[in-house]
């Protein structure tokens, strides 16, 4: 195979394949060409992502985070979000993704996952602390909307759910490139230059999902990956070179080294591109467990209703529990009422999702595991972070649940009909006295299909900032934000998210 020569113009090595139209289109892109309600719903989604990180700032794990950090990497100039402190931009960039991934309650992207706030804003925020001078809030929208862009398209080239079945960290790997997307506009890369810093970026990736069960580091990898993103804009704005034409390269390159097996899709990288927006299609999450739970999360919520655990929707005791007796309003179901659950998911969501597991299990183990998810989504109605505190996640009445669950491979061509990839789950729960009932979903609320309202969104920001800062500080972080394309500058947001907040678990 020829290699065309280095450019030394602004043009990148093959402009027609898709590296290059990709590094092209990310170089002449304006604010102007993303529409209005993409833009508006990029705003969201940074709100969300910055609701995550001030929540995640100061859990246990992060704590722990900071101090090994800070001291590997010490003081500078960029903030680390909720601590009132400063290190160097690629350590706050690490940091700062991984209080947004700290709690399992960011954005993901089902068609390819990758948890994107968690990607883009900490590379992006460094990048911004080291600009010459100010960054608009218009600039930082349009470059948050192109990382976006960026890893969701690398991700569905890649095809995304056969990494997480094949044990990596999906978003992790190709979460490099939205990062480095996001700071290559930021930073005003020409396409030659994104050409290099996408190269940059893919010979970083990495991540082994091995770390779900028990490491601390599954919370670090997309804040590793932020930092690898910032690095790879970094250099190639400095004249270091990067891998030319990365998705195409047969030897090496992105695509056929990570994707060996499981034939990726180059195409998917420039399908639509400038005219069909994933940022869009970002889902936004509404239980603190990984993506992949949240049909079962929601499927068993469902059937809790079903089985009476609200006034408003109480069915005959017979029905419920077989047993001659009645669920009032204040009585919850119990590990008693239920003989068995069976779950039936999809192949990638059965590889990332279920192991069969062991007292004591770890929060991020809990977070992860589908089993434990469903429990206390039966058991509580809800999950969210006082259901990974460490005395419910040992609790005995999750364990009796937890010890009747099966959880098997769907065949995705059975009834219902599920004619598109999804999350296809199908969760039954068989009642004391025989009573069995079934919830089947292709994806969980907040998808694709049934996305979270704007509304809906700051609604959550404003549940969850409630548990660790004062509502006049949420408040106005949450204006700033929405309104971020009338900022001059950053500085007023970037204050407020400095400053400490309280642990969400203390």
């Amino acid at each position: 195979m020829s290699v065309p020569a280095r450019t030394t113009t602004g043009q990148p090595s093959d402009p027609e394949g898709p590296t290059g139209q990709l590094a092209g289109w990310l170089a002449t892109t304006t604010s102007a060409e993303i529409p209005a309600p993409v833009r508006e719903r990029a705003a969201h989604l940074v709100l969300d992502g910055l609701a995550c990180a001030l929540i995640g700032a100061q859990l246990p794990w992060s704590r722990t985070a900071v101090r090994a950090v800070l001291a590997l990497e010490g003081t500078g100039d960029v903030p680390v979000i909720g601590w009132g402190r400063t290190t160097g931009a690629p350590a706050a960039a690490v940091l700062n993704g991984t209080f947004i991934q700290g709690f399992e309650l960011d954005d993901y992207y089902p068609a390819a996952p990758l948890h994107s706030a968690s990607l883009v804003l900490p590379a992006l925020l460094s990048t911004a602390a080291q600009a010459a001078g100010p960054v608009s809030g218009t600039e930082f929208l349009r470059a948050t909307v192109l990382g976006f862009e960026t890893g969701t398209r690398v991700g569905r080239a890649l095809n995304g759910p056969e990494m997480l079945a094949r044990g990596w960290h999906s978003g992790s790997v190709f979460g490099t490139h939205a990062a480095a997307a996001a700071c290559g506009a930021l930073r005003g890369l020409s396409a030659a230059q994104f050409e290099d810093a996408l190269g940059l970026a893919g010979t970083q990736s990495a991540g082994l999902m091995a770390a779900q069960y028990e490491a601390m580091s599954k919370r670090m990898h997309h804040g590793l990956a932020s930092r690898n993103g910032y690095y790879a804009a970094g250099l190639a704005h400095g004249g270091y070179t990067g891998i030319k034409r990365v998705f195409e390269r047969p030897y090496g390159g992105f695509l056929a080294t990570f994707g060996e097996g499981h034939h990726p899709d180059p195409a998917q990288i420039t399908e639509e591109l400038g005219r069909t927006w994933n940022t869009e299609k970002i889902t936004v999450k509404i239980h603190a467990a990984m993506g992949g739970l949240h049909p079962a999360i929601d499927a068993a919520i469902a059937l809790s209703a079903d089985c009476g655990l609200t006034a408003d929707r109480r069915l005959s005791a017979d029905r419920r529990l077989g047993a001659g007796r009645e669920l009032g309003a204040d009585r919850r179901l119990g590990a008693d009422d239920i003989e068995a659950v069976r779950i039936e998911v999809p192949e990638a969501i059965h590889h990332h999702g279920w192991w069969p597991p062991e007292r004591p299990l770890t929060t991020i183990g809990a977070q992860m595991n589908i089993a434990y998810a469903t429990a206390v989504a039966l058991l509580d109605g809800h999950v969210r972070p006082e259901q990974f505190l460490p005395r419910r996640i040992d609790a005995d009445d999750v364990w009796d649940v937890i010890r009747r669950t099966e959880v098997k491979r769907v065949d995705e061509r059975q009834e219902p009909s599920w004619d598109q990839p999804g999350y296809n789950t199908r969760v039954t729960v068989t009642l004391r006295g025989g009573a069995s009932l079934t919830q089947a979903l292709n994806q969980p609320r907040g998808g694709p299909d049934d996305p979270l309202t704007n509304t809906e969104i700051r609604e959550k920001y404003r549940a969850l900032t409630a548990r660790v800062i004062d509502a006049d500080r949420a408040a106005e972080i949450e204006r700033l934000v929405l309104d971020l394309e009338a900022q001059p500058d950053l500085d007023r947001l970037v204050h407020l998210l400095a400053a400490p907040v309280r642990g969400a678990l203390d």
